[in-house]
């Protein structure tokens, strides 16, 4: 039988049963705030649909070809900032938090007064391992090949746009969506996890990631590696991947003894 749960809402009250998997707010975890379509899920999906109709090809070629010559190729491929520092150096920052955030969940397993971040860490976790191991699988599905490996750019492969059939020996391509800027837009999981708990820190952490994810995007389109595209798809996967575990995992609704 489920548990009905009133939330007030401007005046509206909104019911619930318990068997939606949404989580209980509590005097402690105050009630989610609420989820617009139009800001949240909505308009991730629509821009979705809208590159898969409308691909931004020629504005991919363009932007590519700013860091491209004919006698030179991707100049900048081998560039110390870009990588050395910006690709591999992001890396090894990025492993070391994974090995940061594993200890911090542990730990709230194993100290009493960290066990009121144990689902927010939870979260955490999976929405950063999703978000970076969905990379890996999306480009061995799509067999999307890398700007520097096309015919366009001196390479041997020929353009195929995604989701068009692709037949060997030009299948092995490895490079849609952007897998590297996922190691910043990943962290959009630690603005759901403030969300409600510091919605100021919040915005400040969705500013920082999107800066973050442009300038590791422009990084490697710069290299050759991608196209601008192959990074745009990446901030929106990663986006619903951690919205959707927000909603599983953390919404929470606001406990009949709270409402009124």
């Amino acid at each position: 039988m489920k548990a009905g749960v009133s939330c007030a809402d401007g005046g509206r009250v909104l019911s619930a049963g318990t068997s939606s998997g949404l989580v209980r707010a509590s005097p402690e975890q105050p009630a989610s705030r609420p989820l617009t379509r139009a800001g949240s899920l909505l308009l991730p999906l629509l821009a979705m649909a809208g590159l898969l109709c409308w691909p931004p090809e020629r504005l991919d070629f363009y932007l590519s070809r700013i860091f491209y010559r004919p006698t030179a190729g991707f100049f900048l491929r081998h560039d110390f900032w870009l990588e050395r520092v910006l690709h591999d150096g992001v890396r090894q920052v990025a492993a070391l938090g994974a090995v940061g955030l594993l200890l911090c969940l542990a730990g709230s397993f194993l100290h009493p007064r960290a066990r009121a971040w144990r689902r927010p860490l939870l979260y955490l976790a999976l929405a950063i391992t999703l978000s970076a191991a969905s990379m890996p699988f999306l480009k061995s599905a799509t067999k999307v090949y890398c700007p520097q490996q096309l015919e366009e750019f001196a390479g041997v492969q020929p353009y195929v746009p995604l989701l068009a059939p692709v037949a060997a020996p030009h299948d092995t391509g490895r490079c849609w969506p952007g897998g590297h800027a996922a190691t910043a837009f990943s962290l959009f999981a630690l603005y759901f996890v403030l969300r409600d708990r510091r919605p100021r820190q919040a915005r400040w952490v969705l500013y920082a990631v999107l800066a973050g994810g442009a300038v590791l995007s422009t990084a490697q389109i710069m290299r050759g590696e991608h196209f601008f595209s192959h990074n745009l798809w990446t901030m929106l996967i990663d986006w619903t991947i951690c919205l959707l575990l927000y909603r599983l995992l953390l919404y929470r609704l606001q406990s009949p003894g709270l409402s009124g």
